[in-house]
């Protein structure tokens, strides 16, 4: 029997309970009360509202537009739709960064407006202060290593992170501050699978990968990746589901031919 299965609401302590056990963490973003439903009646264990509502509900080439107002509107409305998961938020880019205080500020009005579980930040040694203050506060913090989106433009590309050994040396040393500070999860995004086995391997928190093999803790994809609404979007770590921008665009074309036949609504659809 998997813990999945058994327990009636996802908590932290489930996580680290199914890393221990050896069994997978399964992760999905989602942004809206409909399909958090879905997901939540599904099994998933994890909704990550992620800040990548700025590039794919509102049309950001990046994540950095998207503000704290907006993913409070966002984590509300996935809590509405949801009973069982662990609902985890991302802090937006300007809500932390540099400014421990104001991270906290963050953090509070997300737990207090939209009933979420936990926050999700971006960083390692330079963001401490901030998951230490959050964490005194009593609200759970999930890490965020590798590609950080947030700082695209400092990175200039969305190349896979840590090739390189000292960067993949102030990832493992980031990892472990991270874990020491309280953390009870990170997000390894596009590094290396033998970079993300040894991480994992030496954390006793659970990883959750993005594009970061197969020895992770557990696995995330963005749901328009995944659900393949989003058809633009092809790297390597992407596994389409299925293609529901073909599927919908069948069914609106028909709605349409329908409409204009007069064949809709028929007979037995009017009152």
């Amino acid at each position: 029997m998997s813990l999945n299965k058994e327990v009636k609401k996802i908590t932290t302590n489930t996580l680290l309970k199914m890393k221990q056990a050896g069994e997978k963490i399964a992760m999905i973003t989602a942004y809206d009360f409909s399909f958090a439903k879905i997901f939540d009646g599904a099994g998933i264990d994890i909704i990550l509202v992620g800040d990548s509502a700025s590039n794919v509900m509102a049309g950001h080439e990046t994540t950095l537009p998207i503000t704290l107002d907006q993913m409070i509107y966002h984590a509300s409305s996935v809590v509405r739709g949801t009973k069982r998961c662990l609902i985890v938020v991302d802090l937006p880019f300007g809500s932390y960064q540099g400014n421990s205080k104001e991270a906290l500020n963050s953090t509070i009005r997300i737990m207090k407006e939209t009933g979420a579980h936990a926050i999700k930040l971006e960083g390692g040694e330079e963001i401490l202060e901030s998951v230490k203050r959050i964490i005194s506060a009593g609200v759970p913090v999930m890490g965020h290593l590798g590609l950080t989106p947030q700082s695209i433009y400092k990175f200039g590309t969305y190349t896979v992170r840590a090739k390189e050994e000292e960067e993949a040396e102030k990832l493992k040393r980031d990892a472990l501050i991270l874990q020491e500070a309280g953390c009870f999860g990170i997000v390894l995004e596009k590094i290396p699978a033998a970079l993300a086995k040894e991480v994992s391997a030496n954390l006793s928190i659970p990883t959750i990968g993005i594009g970061a093999g197969h020895d992770c803790d557990g696995q995330v994809l963005v749901m328009h990746d995944m659900l393949g609404i989003n058809t633009e979007f092809k790297p390597r770590f992407l596994r389409a589901y299925m293609n529901l921008h073909e599927q919908i665009t069948q069914a609106v074309n028909h709605y349409i031919e329908d409409v204009k036949s007069k064949d809709f609504p028929n007979e037995s659809e009017q009152y």
